[in-house]
């Protein structure tokens, strides 16, 4: 039996903006479909209005996605083979707590140097929690609000 492939979805106000925060959270990197894009404008598969622009480059408007720099990717397609984070826009605002969270693991010793550098990068601080010899983590929101924790 062979493991199954697979993508986080992440509901978003902004999946451009989302996506560049964990690529940068993650040290991922955000999918490049330029090539896919001007292909699919050129065979007029995708209307202009499907498209935007974002740090110069061409997105599909109300998607983004990061990948994990050593996975396997389709080089057309920009898409990532591998560990993905897709964000997709939504109408609807976050309203609750999430049922499914990431956590990220800091380096041993560098818990407060990792929170630091995601608060540098829009995380905020949500709740410290000390379980002694169980864990020491943070409780942190990205910058829509979804929480996450780092230990």
């Amino acid at each position: 039996m062979t493991a199954l492939n697979w993508k986080l979805v992440v509901d978003t106000r902004d999946a451009q903006t989302l996506a560049d925060f964990w690529a940068a959270a993650l040290e991922y990197e955000v999918e490049d479909a330029t090539p896919l894009i001007d292909h699919l404008l050129k065979a007029g598969d995708l209307p202009e209005a499907a498209v935007a622009e974002h740090n110069g480059h061409r997105v599909f408007r109300g998607y983004a996605a990061v990948r994990h720099p050593e996975d396997p990717y389709d080089p057309f397609t920009g898409i990532g083979k591998g560990r993905r984070l897709l964000f997709q826009d939504v109408p609807e605002p976050k309203t609750v707590k999430n049922r499914l969270h990431i956590d990220i693991h800091a380096e041993p010793d560098g818990l407060e140097t990792l929170v630091s550098r995601l608060e540098s990068l829009g995380a905020t601080r949500v709740n410290e929690v000390d379980k002694g010899p169980a864990g020491h983590w943070w409780v942190m929101r990205d910058p829509e609000g979804n929480e996450f924790c780092v230990a």
